[in-house]
């Protein structure tokens, strides 16, 4: 009987342990769920191996020009800041250096008569395991448990710690498919709107890139006096009004929820309300071209002293295109197609500089919002109609 007591007991103790580094796994593997970044994760891998393998200081390394950078920490603040202003050498004189080295667990247990060890830092512990992090071939880190006792770590604690190596292998391949796609996201919003970027690299971006049908507001833009200019000034003189002009509209317009379309020399189209929904739509358009008007002569009073008279026109019109992809293969832009892109290029060729001019669409959206007045019926090349229009003064108080 007392031989089956012994069993029992054992066998639950082996199932709480059991039962302890599931919960520990379970804490490890919602941290890599959440997303948070990579330093809680490493940070609960090394707190639970800590724990569970009987350890008192845990400690991680990732591996850097050829070093073991310390990372993440439980207990042991004195060594840890030693440790992080010292990285260790991939050699045997560490535990960490040594895992490192072999590319297998290390089991030290007792680090007085080992006579390679030689660490140089503060020693509160007798009896260490090292297990590096491996990412299929790639070393990226170690995982080290130490204690004060002298004595060998059990088996199943090896194997424990492994495990937890395993995990923070997982959750650094993570973060780094995590820190590629923003790096992807970052180098096409150079390229693309920061909207369009978020939609080529998003799982329901493929169907808005297809082609979709939307109602849209949308700001064309160009410069007056532009044409004569580029036939006198000098190439490096015309790239430079450009540069400062296409940057003073490149910083407004993410401001006022536009999307840029397309840059064509003076020209500028900017759309709202898709591939994201903006609210009040039109009167964000509007309160964009009185912003753009008012950096604008900022910029035209810097040229006008060198000589260069410039004035910028606006035209905005609402109403359904077609967006999506349009293109070639290993060349494609995100547009907007349909009589709204016309109508506001037309309005902006009509508006004279310092002026911008709306269709009724947007009049009728915004008008207790701004103050604007009916210049008439306009005939618009075309457009088989004249089209009513309405020049902007500004906002009503």
């Amino acid at each position: 009987m007392a031989d089956v007591a012994v069993e029992a007991a054992e066998l639950e103790r082996l199932l709480e342990a059991a039962r302890e580094q599931q919960r520990a796994l379970g804490l490890v593997l919602r941290a890599v769920a959440r997303a948070e970044g990579l330093q809680p994760v490493l940070d609960e891998v090394v707190r639970s191996a800590t724990l569970l393998s009987g350890g008192e200081t845990g400690r991680l390394w990732l591996t850097k020009g050829g070093l073991l950078h310390a990372f993440a920490n439980h207990r042991g603040d004195e060594t840890f800041e030693y440790d992080r202003q010292r990285p260790h050498a991939i050699d045997r004189t560490t535990l960490a250096g040594r895992a490192a080295l072999t590319r297998a667990p290390v089991h030290v247990p007792d680090v007085e008569h080992d006579p390679e060890y030689a660490y140089g830092g503060p020693r509160p512990y007798r009896a260490g395991l090292g297990v590096p992090i491996l990412l299929e071939e790639e070393l990226i880190g170690v995982l080290g448990i130490v204690r004060s006792t002298a004595g060998p770590f059990a088996e199943e604690h090896i194997e424990l710690v492994q495990a937890f190596a395993d995990q923070a292998a997982i959750a650094i391949a993570n973060a780094r498919l995590i820190d590629a796609v923003e790096r992807q996201k970052a180098e096409l919003s150079r390229f693309l709107s920061p909207q369009i970027a978020e939609l080529v690299s998003s799982e329901d971006g493929e169907g808005l890139l297809a082609g979709h049908r939307a109602y849209i507001s949308v700001l064309f833009c160009d410069l007056r006096g532009f044409t004569a200019f580029a036939e006198t000034a000098e190439p490096e003189e015309l790239i430079e009004v450009l540069r400062e002009y296409h940057g003073t509209l490149g910083e407004l317009i993410p401001r006022y929820g536009g999307t840029l379309e397309h840059f064509a020399g003076d020209g500028v189209m900017v759309f709202f309300n898709d591939p994201l929904p903006v609210a009040q739509h039109e009167l964000q358009a509007v309160r964009l071209a009185l912003a753009a008007h008012e950096r604008f002569a900022e910029l035209a009073a810097g040229w006008r002293r060198r000589g260069t008279e410039l004035g910028l026109g606006i035209g905005i019109g609402a109403g359904y295109a077609t967006l999506g992809r349009i293109g070639f293969e290993g060349r494609y832009d995100y547009g907007a197609l349909g009589p709204v892109t016309n109508l506001a290029s037309r309005l902006s060729t009509r508006a004279g500089p310092g002026e911008t001019l709306i269709s009724q669409r947007v009049y009728a959206a915004a008008d207790e919002v701004i103050d604007a007045e009916p210049v008439g019926e306009l005939a618009l090349k075309g457009f088989a109609r004249p089209v009513v229009a309405f020049a902007v003064r500004g906002l009503r108080a």
